[in-house]
């Protein structure tokens, strides 16, 4: 399968939306207006993981300066351990870096341990913990990762 990662499109957006509520539970999945605000923050990039057509996942940053930020990076389930994440995750770091971002920051939640698995192996690190991060009371990682 040859996996294509290109520029997100307004077009997309119902799908990305449709993905983000299967991946995650209600209380943590964004609504579409969440979704809508975070793709219009200041320096967001929207990229879009296909193959044969399909929408395998998508990745969300922004940035202001040389902080930039993950909001989310969703994988359809059947994807999963395909490099998929991995491929957004690389692709989205590389724009970053190249519009000066140093430091990327994301939270993922303290009992997801694949994801918390996922960041690690890419070198991100724990900052910290906030506590009752998610809506559920669900406690967060902060962590963050130098890039150049």
């Amino acid at each position: 399968m040859e996996i294509r990662v290109r520029d997100g499109t307004p077009a997309d957006f119902e799908t990305l939306y449709e993905i983000d509520q299967r991946i995650f539970e209600p209380g943590i999945a964004y609504s579409r207006r969440q979704l809508q605000e975070y793709l219009a923050l200041e320096g967001a990039q929207c990229l879009v993981a296909e193959a044969g057509g399909e929408i395998l996942g998508f990745l969300v940053t922004a940035h202001a300066e040389r902080i930039g930020y993950v909001v989310t990076v969703d994988v359809l389930p059947p994807y999963r351990r395909m490099a998929v994440g991995t491929r957004l995750l690389d692709e989205g770091e590389r724009r970053l870096a190249a519009g000066g971002v140093r430091r990327v920051e994301l939270e993922t939640a303290t009992d997801n341990a694949s994801a918390v698995a996922f960041w690690r192996k890419r070198g991100y690190r724990t900052r910290g913990v906030i506590e009752h991060y998610y809506p559920n009371g669900r406690d967060a990682f902060s962590m963050s990762k130098a890039i150049l």
